[in-house]
């Protein structure tokens, strides 16, 4: 007898509530180990979910617009009843390699393997060994689901409990694996108004912010809705978490970078001979590691309870890239070990990534400092918002030719505006100010990145 199997989603990464965009199969279907199943969106990446079974699908539990985390049902599937087929499944469950901790979160290969579900009858000598797996069962009741994982149900579900202001965390849900019903939303309602509760109660936050107010513009004239794009709405909302939960502040500066733009005007040929395009942002980043060096705070992480320091012994920074949709930030690592050539090319390769949306967990994650460069486009300074849990962010605006007093005459230099925003209970205005007084100097004699 064939016992249809669960597919659970797999460790992602650092990730929950990941959106799906495209669902590859449908019941009926006949599919392949490491066969494509669903395709998730991320605010930063793209990715496709293999299948670590062959068989036939019975049911897909997810669809268009649902949010999945680590350990929620995909699909269920019968494994092939041939026997050759399936002893070519279990061998190959068999020799698929132990990951550790630290590989998984840039593999998205780590499927965890199904839960059985218990036959009646006993199992045939020699099955029970090929269907054991220490694989943890997903939780049976809400309160045993992970603080901060959202609720299983579906947009539509969602978009109606916002309406009528309800918390679904609170609502029990009576669908297949607990996924959370219209129904259940309006039995809830009528609960609570049967009880006299003007609303429910906020899930510990300190305060209630004011609803934003909504208002018919069409009464003025003519307008058009159009969809905010993807990563938008979901930086927006990660944004808006950053500037409430740290108080920030921003330090601006300049550096005089004219000895440097000829340093690099002379090594352009050289590296273009190595394929390297070199910019000023790769010389930038050397020139932050080795600050970040001398002041390690700017490169840490406040722990959860804000009672402790993480320092961190490597020195990985976020760069902002500019996409069609956004904003993302790929990591660049072990920024103060490389070369400028090295760090050109990862450079390049991570902003093409970003731009075709080719991005993958792993290479988003880790970052503890991020620059954000706005001297392609203009302007002249502004304040980057910190992305928690980093503590600081440098952002640098375009250079400009400015008449420096030199004690006899101005001179034309080439100025390069810098702004540090920081959060106030890590670093203070004077660490700031010397960090910041530190990497211009590194900037304006690029031989003391040397000593």
């Amino acid at each position: 007898m064939t016992t249809a199997q669960d597919v659970l989603l797999p460790d992602i990464g650092d990730f929950s509530d990941v959106e799906v965009i495209e669902v590859l199969v449908q019941p009926g279907d006949q599919v392949s180990i490491d066969q494509s199943l669903i395709t998730l969106e991320s605010d930063k990446a793209t990715m496709e979910i293999p299948s670590p079974l062959a068989g036939e699908v019975v049911s897909v539990a997810v669809a268009v617009g649902d949010k999945l985390s680590q350990g929620d049902p995909v699909l269920t599937l019968t494994p092939p009843t041939s026997a050759p087929a399936a002893e070519a499944q279990a061998a190959a469950l068999a020799a698929a390699p132990e990951e550790t901790p630290e590989e998984t979160p840039a593999k998205l290969e780590s499927i965890p393997e199904p839960v059985t579900e218990p036959e009646a009858a006993s199992p045939r000598p020699g099955e029970a060994e090929r269907r054991r797996a220490p694989v943890p069962t997903r939780p049976e009741d809400l309160a045993a689901i992970a603080k901060g994982r959202k609720p299983h149900a579906s947009p539509a579900v969602r978009r109606f409990a916002r309406e009528l202001g309800v918390d679904l965390t609170l609502v029990e849900g009576s669908g297949p694996k607990h996924r959370i019903l219209k129904t259940d939303v309006q039995d809830y309602v009528k609960k609570t108004l049967a009880r006299g509760a003007a609303a429910a109660p906020d899930a510990g936050l300190p305060f209630r912010l004011p609803p934003a107010p909504e208002i018919d513009y069409a009464k003025f004239g003519e307008v058009e809705l159009v969809p905010l794009p993807r990563i938008k709405k979901i930086s927006g909302s990660r944004l808006h978490l950053n500037w409430i939960s740290a108080p920030q502040v921003t330090q601006h500066d300049t550096a005089d970078i004219t000895d440097l733009e000829v340093f690099r005007a002379s090594r352009r040929e050289a590296a273009a001979k190595e394929g390297v395009k070199l910019t000023f942002l790769p010389i930038l980043m050397k020139a932050v590691a080795k600050a970040l060096d001398r002041f390690p705070n700017l490169k840490a992480s406040l722990t959860g309870d804000g009672e402790r320091l993480v320092l961190k012994g490597f020195t990985h920074l976020g760069v902002a890239v500019d996409t069609p949709d956004g904003l993302v930030v790929p990591v660049i690592r072990d920024v103060d070990k490389k070369g400028i050539y090295a760090l050109a090319r990862e450079l390049t390769e991570a902003s093409a990534k970003a731009r075709d949306g080719k991005l993958l967990p792993g290479d988003i994650q880790g970052g503890c400092f991020t620059i954000s460069s706005l001297g392609g486009i203009g302007g002249t300074a502004f304040t980057p918002i910190v992305n928690v849990p980093e503590v600081a962010i440098l952002g640098v605006s375009r250079t400009e030719m400015k008449p420096v007093w030199n004690g006899k005459d101005f001179i034309p230099r080439r100025i390069l505006p810098m702004s540090l925003s920081y959060d106030h209970r890590v670093i203070d205005g004077a660490e700031a100010v010397r960090f910041t007084g530190l990497l211009r100097e590194l900037l304006e004699d690029i031989r003391s990145l040397l000593l």
